[in-house]
């Protein structure tokens, strides 16, 4: 596994090799000691998750502030995402500031996205699968939303015609979710 820090304190794509021959393909996708020994901290999985997305769905910015935190590993199992990582630690010196990036099934890349940053992906194929493992398990009363087209953020997303859940629709704006205490703190050990 090649593990290269992104221009996002903590934020990293791990590139792993894919091998194919007349069967198929096989491919390791995680493998915590390696992320240890190469990033310098440990990630261990408490719940994994699936999302399978239409064409043009926009899913995020989504994050978690459950006490002990959620650091995600995002990879894209099927189809091809724009995924959004974004710092949303107040008091970070790269708070606001995200990252897009292009992950697709046939690559071998997947992205950790570290404790107090938000997430979201376009999947830009049909039967487009993203795998999750959270460090953390999900728990409803700790998990918020920002709007993903809030213009203040300004994210590159390409025009198209938006497919939205519910809650991502009507998400609040990053200001709204500063102003109401909302959003994660930066620790500054880290």
């Amino acid at each position: 596994m090649e593990i290269i820090e992104l221009g996002l304190p903590g934020v990293f794509k791990v590139k792993s090799k894919i091998e194919i021959d007349n069967r198929g393909a096989f491919r390791e996708w995680f493998k915590s000691s390696s992320f240890l020994q190469k990033a310098g901290q440990p990630f261990i999985p408490a719940q994994a998750n699936l999302s399978f997305s239409s064409k043009n769905t926009l899913r995020g910015i989504h994050y978690s502030l459950v006490e002990v935190g959620q650091a995600k590993w995002v990879t894209c199992a099927s189809g091809r995402v724009l995924d959004l990582v974004i710092d949303l630690r107040v008091g970070s010196p790269t708070f606001g500031e995200h990252l897009l990036l292009n992950l697709e099934s046939n690559s071998g890349d997947s992205i950790f996205i570290p404790v107090g940053f938000g997430h979201a992906f376009l999947a830009l194929e049909d039967n487009t699968c993203i795998t999750y493992l959270l460090s953390s398990e999900y728990s409803p009363k700790f998990e918020h939303e920002i709007s993903p087209l809030d213009t203040s953020l300004n994210i590159g997303w390409p025009p198209v015609d938006f497919i939205f859940s519910e809650k991502d629709l009507n998400a609040p704006s990053f200001e709204m979710q500063r102003i109401a205490n909302k959003l994660p703190r930066f620790n500054h050990q880290e």
